[in-house]
């Protein structure tokens, strides 16, 4: 787990040196750093998209996923949390909840999330771990400045859902080949691709909502790949 702990804590440190920023930051600013971000999430979705050998596995994945998640209204569930969050923090960002969501989807779509994680699992050095929490901590500075304190928190489920994969590593291991890898990664760029579209305030993506797809790519990747 120390992999996952020294990740966690480069999000909060970066986070915390952002909101320092994020007080001294102009308006527009603020705004044109946002819509960096968007552009870059955008890229980021693309790039990530691409590693699909299997378009079948990845509609499938994302119909049913999303099909699931509006079901169970996670992205409901989770703005909820996030704004009882806010509340007791007696925080007055506007983007609290989506500076939470941004964040933690950010961080935990990569292949580099679950490589990471099975690695040290498995007995090894944290080295993509280590790697992961230089890029998180400097990714987590402009995504603070930006849109504030709900990025800090995003480390909680950062440490639950990677550290969850670590901890589970040697029963995933023979799951978690590179190719399931890459499927419930390109699932995971989609899902970038529609937060890109939000925050760029194209057109609102319940992405939450499709976060069951990562599941279900991993288990038609692990049934037929």
């Amino acid at each position: 787990m120390l992999g996952t702990l020294i990740n966690a804590g480069a999000v909060v440190a970066g986070s915390l040196l952002g909101l320092f920023i994020h007080r001294r930051l102009p308006r527009r600013l603020t705004r044109i750093a946002f819509q960096a971000i968007g552009l870059f999430t955008l890229f980021l979705g693309v790039s990530m998209a691409l590693k699909t050998s299997n378009f079948l596995v990845m509609i499938v994945s994302l119909v049913a996923g999303a099909i699931g998640g509006e079901a169970l209204d996670l992205d409901g569930l989770v703005k909820r949390f996030g704004e009882w969050l806010k509340r007791r923090l007696g925080s007055s960002h506007d983007t609290f909840s989506q500076g939470f969501v941004t964040a933690f989807l950010l961080y935990c779509m990569g292949s580099m999330t679950i490589l990471g994680a099975i690695e040290e699992g498995l007995g090894g050095a944290p080295n993509l771990l280590l790697a992961k929490s230089v890029l998180d901590g400097f990714s987590s500075i402009a995504l603070a400045a930006s849109l504030g304190i709900g990025v800090l928190f995003s480390a909680l489920p950062l440490l639950a859902y990677q550290g969850g994969l670590t901890l589970f590593a040697g029963s995933l291991e023979s799951v978690l080949t590179h190719p399931v890898i890459n499927e419930v990664t390109a699932v995971g760029g989609i899902l970038l691709l529609g937060l890109g579209i939000t925050i760029l305030e194209i057109r609102e993506v319940r992405v939450l909502n499709m976060l069951p797809a990562l599941l279900i790519a991993g288990l038609l990747g692990a049934l037929f790949l």
